[in-house]
């Protein structure tokens, strides 16, 4: 009320600003800034990051942006994302004996934004030109934010070395770049090494109009601040430009490449000259177990590797780096096909302070290799295994036996895992938190049931396609695990409406739930769900053809947080059930549905937040 502010007339803008700054969510700085015009213009004042999406006209957003915000130190511009003007307010009515047209009784600022509409719509070349950030965009974004630290370019295919260079000479204090998709050339890469001699981190995964020219002059610009760089897909960017980096950047810690070009000769480079590299992952063909005879040799810092694709990467290679990797304490192998269990031992007996390991289709790793693990890695703590064919019951026995701090586990088409392995986690594993099995057709009851008993942290449960779980393992898991709150037993057909209707009852923190193609699901289960899981924001329950519209409007007269619902192929919902998920989840952001049970009301009111599945081919 006017004439008693207590809030604005007691506050200093020093106190409203430290309280901006403790607020963690972008929605609720908006909403305090919606407040009046003092929290509006100290929001904005408060504010060091923007994001900003490819639609509409970037480079336009970028100049009205710069107008708002002046103490911006972060900008993520992303084509991947979808960015769009409000649309006008409706025109005011007049009053009646005012002669004054409706035109100009509208406010200025929508009067503007109907011109930059219109201005966008119009021309159908030159709109999607617009619609792309373009060195105009960036050269207005250098302008309104000189003192940006951070700037990401995400798939801006029409920012050039032009834009780039314009940017590096008035954002001299750029300490992270990331070009990820753009193509830009040598020219505007050579400028950020020029100008840029405080940047640490830097991303140059896919930028094809690259060579080693660019790349070495950027280095030789940054050699002193360079602790990150990030190469992939780049064809011209070869063992020169890692030598470069090897004799210059001394402070490198981390590494990424991904390419067909680098050979044992770069990788050497780098591992030799940069002694403080402490990530290192790798998807390159031609690097070979010489190259990591060096890396076991040099890298004795080293913390996180990771390795994808390798056809020459071997036992021979995973025993120099358990030699003398021993500060190693995340790993992962995919698609390394000639390595074994000898391999993963010596890994596991030299480098004990392991507490990542993710092994991905790697065939020839079985049991024994994982059980060393067990024996010798005590500080596990996440434990990725995926495609693994030739790992037994006794390997995960070893897991629960020596790994008493595993919180993660995660298990998809591991067709030699079962009840036993599940039992001996449950059994020694009591901190697990995390649990998310797929397609391990010897899981059952019994191995669910121990973890229910047992696993009193548990937070997350998947269970997808284990169709030998039904609703006793459930009832275990909703008398044990109060803490739950996502949980997919999608394709598990042999739970009904008795599992479903104990996890309602006994973990009410639940807010993700997939329960798609149950069969045996129906109306009790959402009825249940309404009342015990009220903090509910995701909801899958496609196949679920004994689910109408009465349970679901049971349930969201109750889950008022609700934000996503798929519901396709549930014969029992119709076009009313629809429109009942749209009108009550005031929360609601998604809906996926078939096309022909949505009313024309139902668009009209929110067809923004509808999907459709494409049945009409």
């Amino acid at each position: 009320m006017r004439g008693r502010d207590l809030i604005n007339n007691g506050l200093p803008d020093e106190l409203i600003l430290e309280i901006f700054q403790r607020l963690d969510s972008k929605p609720t700085r908006d909403a305090c800034s919606l407040v009046c015009k003092r929290w509006l213009s100290l929001e904005r004042f408060s504010r060091t990051t923007l994001r900003i999406g490819a639609s509409f006209s970037p480079d336009t957003i970028a100049t009205l942006l710069s107008r708002r915000f002046l103490h911006i130190t972060s900008i993520h511009v992303d084509e991947r994302l979808s960015l769009a003007l409000p649309p006008p307010p409706p025109p005011l009515k007049r009053k009646r004996g005012s002669n004054k047209s409706s035109s100009s009784s509208s406010s200025p600022s929508s009067s503007k934004r109907q011109k930059l509409s219109n201005k966008t719509r119009s021309g159908g070349a030159e709109n999607a030109e617009s619609c792309s950030l373009t060195d105009a965009g960036v050269i207005a974004l250098a302008n309104g934010f000189p003192r940006i630290e951070n700037l990401s370019l995400i798939w801006c295919p029409n920012v050039s070395s032009f834009g780039l260079r314009s940017l590096a000479q008035i954002c001299t204090s750029l300490r992270s770049l990331d070009l990820q998709g753009c193509f830009v050339g040598d020219q505007g890469l050579s400028a950020v090494g020029k100008f840029c001699k405080h940047l640490e981190e830097l991303n140059l995964r896919f930028c094809e109009g690259l060579t080693d020219v660019g790349v070495i002059d950027l280095v030789l610009g940054c050699a002193k601040s360079l602790k990150s760089i990030g190469v992939a897909a780049s064809a011209k960017v070869t063992d020169l430009s890692l030598e470069a980096v090897g004799s210059h950047c001394k402070l490198l810690e981390v590494l990424f490449l991904d390419s067909e070009c680098i050979h044992d000769k770069g990788v050497v480079a780098v591992v030799k000259g940069c002694r403080r590299l402490k990530s290192l992952k790798l998807q390159c063909v031609n690097v070979t177990d010489a190259a990591f005879s060096v890396v076991g040799d040099f890298c004795v810092s080293l913390e996180m590797l990771a390795l994808y694709s390798f056809q020459q990467f071997t036992d021979k290679g995973m025993k120099s780096i358990g030699k003398g990797c021993k500060n190693l304490k995340d790993l992962t192998l995919s698609d390394c096909y000639f390595v074994s269990c000898d391999g993963l031992e010596a890994i596991a007996h030299g480098c004990k302070e392991l507490t990542r390991i993710e092994i991905n289709g790697c065939h020839n790793i079985g049991t024994r290799g994982l059980e060393a693990v067990g024996k010798s890695c005590p500080r596990l703590t996440e434990l990725y295994l995926l495609y693994c064919q030739r790992i037994g019951n006794s390997a995960l026995y070893q897991i629960g036996k020596g790994c008493k701090s595993l919180e993660t586990l995660h298990l998809v088409d591991c067709a030699g895992i079962g009840d036993t392995a599940m039992c001996s986690i449950a059994k020694g594993c009591r901190n697990l938190k995390k649990l998310h099995i797929r397609r391990c057709y010897e899981v059952g009851n019994k191995g669910v049931i121990a973890i229910g008993k047992n696993c009193k942290s548990l937070t997350e449960l998947s269970l997808r396609f284990c169709d030998k779980v039904g609703d006793a393992a459930l009832v275990a898991v909703g008398k044990g695990c109060s803490f739950l709150q996502q949980l997919n037993v999608s394709g598990c057909h042999l739970i009904g409406d008795v599992g479903v209707t104990a996890i309602a009852k006994g973990c009410p923190q639940l807010t993700h739930l997939d329960i798609s193609v149950l069969q045996k699901v129906g109306d009790a289960s959402l009825s249940e769900l309404g009342d015990g899981c009220p903090m509910l924001k995701d909801l899958v329950l496609s196949h679920c053809h004994y689910v109408t519209d009465n349970g679901l409007n049971h349930l969201v007269n109750k889950c008022k947080l609700l934000e996503t619902s798929h519901m396709v192929y549930c014969p029992g919902i119709t076009s009313a059930g629809v429109a009942t998920v749209v009108s009550s989840c005031s929360h609601i952001k998604k809906v996926l549905i078939e096309k022909w049970k949505v009313s024309e009301r139902t668009i009209r009111r929110a067809g923004s937040i509808l999907s459709y599945l494409c049945m009409d081919l």
